[in-house]
């Protein structure tokens, strides 16, 4: 997959990406002609829908702004829009909103295209099931991530392509989420449950299960979290044998990471790895694990060392620096995450490494978040100690809600997962997200106001509600 993505001159311009969702072209009219005649056109439309997850206003900086309102990192860096996300005083001009809008309703866009023309074309109909599953996927992601952050929003279909029907009002979010289930399952069932060769990387259908399990915790159905996560849990993707090779380049792409960000040094490349790194070894020095999260983990735990770079560790940098002292003055808190990058052996910041989006240790602990919601404390023991066992850490027993949740930030820390689950718990009542970002937490994480329900969701780019004429409302309070 890191190959595959690769993209033709000529599917930039049939999928060139707009500046704001409104100004979107319907291209299943207008390349009809000149593309969409074969299975390799097909194969290169389903490519370009990875394309934009690499852009910097994506999973290259954008999406993880959205990270640094939990308690797990300073955002650090130079960005005042980022700043005011974290402080929980952004307003609806705040740039880092607006970016990544346009960029998610591009995915939607490009798996409408390929909806709306590969049935019809004459090509291997396994191969037409598997383009059709990424399309279905990828915009089920691209509304998913659009859900998460902006609540309620408009949906596009293929019939709204056709009709060139893009000024529309919110979907509801009962509806948003129907729209996203539907997809995921459609995915579920075309994608296949493995790939082999240049192929690996690409969603499967246990991606698409995992997902769903995700949706369905936030929905509250913990039956269904349950079955499709047991989906995961029982199919082809079993933890990695060590936690670390998840970030490592050579075993990045392990059974255990269900969907990244995939990226080939030289030729396509995710910018996260250069955030996340400091400064003085080739990087621009955002998002820094505060204090807190590193005393999170448990004396004796591995995922500390895999996870974050702290004073005394040695890392190699390759070429005529080689291993390397990490000091405290290489950041403003002390330290840095270090699952996000790694550097050529001749010196440099790879840049094959992939940034993580859901791997199936996730799809554990939603499980047994699940079953202990259910069933009460104990119930989700088993795929508990799986991830805690994977760790070289002692079983538990019995455990209730505070022990998954504690799993879940060590396990987890830093992939994009926090905020969005204290929201989730507190609308649970298994915590009070005021006062819990109403503690101080020192110097980078002072005491926050996050105003219930106003920060559930952040505020829609007012430039979009702009662009609409008005047929696009502003959430609640901003």
């Amino acid at each position: 997959m890191k190959n595959i993505i690769l993209l033709l001159p000529l599917i930039t311009l049939l999928f060139g990406c707009s500046e704001e969702f409104l100004d979107s072209t319907p291209y299943a009219q207008s390349t009809s002609a000149t593309f969409w005649r074969n299975a390799d056109d097909a194969v290169a439309a389903a490519n370009a829908l990875y394309d934009p997850l690499n852009d910097e206003q994506l999973y290259g900086h954008g999406e993880q702004t959205f990270e640094i309102c939990s308690d797990d990192f300073w955002r650090a860096g130079d960005h005042g829009e980022d700043q005011a996300i974290e402080e929980f005083v952004f307003d609806p001009d705040n740039a880092q909103l607006r970016h990544g809008y346009s960029r998610k309703y591009e995915i939607v866009n490009r798996a409408n295209a390929i909806l709306i023309n590969v049935p019809d074309i004459d090509m291997d109909p396994a191969l037409k099931d598997r383009v059709l599953g990424e399309a279905y996927f990828m915009r089920g992601f691209a509304n998913w991530r659009l859900h998460v952050i902006y609540g309620e929003l408009p949906l596009i279909f293929e019939q709204d392509v056709i009709d060139g029907t893009f000024n529309k009002p919110k979907a509801t979010t009962d509806e948003m989420r129907a729209a996203i289930e539907s997809d995921w399952l459609e995915a579920a069932a075309l994608l296949p449950a493995s790939y082999s060769g240049a192929d690996i990387g690409r969603p499967t259908s246990g991606t698409a299960n995992g997902f769903l399990a995700k949706l369905y915790l936030y929905m509250d159905n913990m039956d269904k979290v349950i079955e499709h996560g047991e989906r995961v849990i029982n199919g082809p993707y079993p933890l990695a044998a060590d936690f670390g090779d998840n970030f490592q380049i050579e075993t990045e792409n392990n059974p255990e990471m269900l969907f990244s960000v995939q990226a080939q040094d030289g030729w396509t490349t995710c910018a996260y790895r250069i955030y996340s790194t400091p400064r003085p070894w080739g990087g621009w020095d955002f998002h820094e694990p505060i204090q807190d999260l590193v005393d999170e983990f448990e004396e004796g735990d591995p995922r500390l060392d895999y996870s974050i770079m702290k004073p005394g560790d040695i890392i190699d940098l390759g070429g005529d620096r080689g291993p390397t002292e990490y000091t405290a003055d290489l950041s403003s808190t002390g330290y840095h995450f270090r699952k996000f990058a790694s550097w050529r052996e001749s010196g440099g910041l790879d840049g094959s490494q992939n940034v993580p989006v859901l791997r199936s240790a996730d799809v554990y602990l939603m499980v047994a978040e699940a079953k202990i919601r259910r069933d009460g404390n104990g119930a989700g023991d088993a795929e508990i100690n799986a991830v805690r066992e994977r760790a070289g850490l002692e079983p538990v027993s019995g455990a209730g809600m505070s022990e998954l949740i504690h799993e879940r930030r060590v396990e987890l820390s830093g992939e994009n997962q926090r905020h969005q689950d204290l929201m989730r718990w507190d609308k649970a009542g298994f915590i009070d997200i005021v006062e819990h970002y109403r503690e101080d937490r020192g110097a980078f994480k002072p005491s926050r106001d996050f105003q219930r329900p106003k920060h559930y969701y952040f505020a829609i780019p007012q430039r979009e509600i702009d662009l609409s004429n008005g047929v696009l409302e502003q959430n609640p309070n901003y």
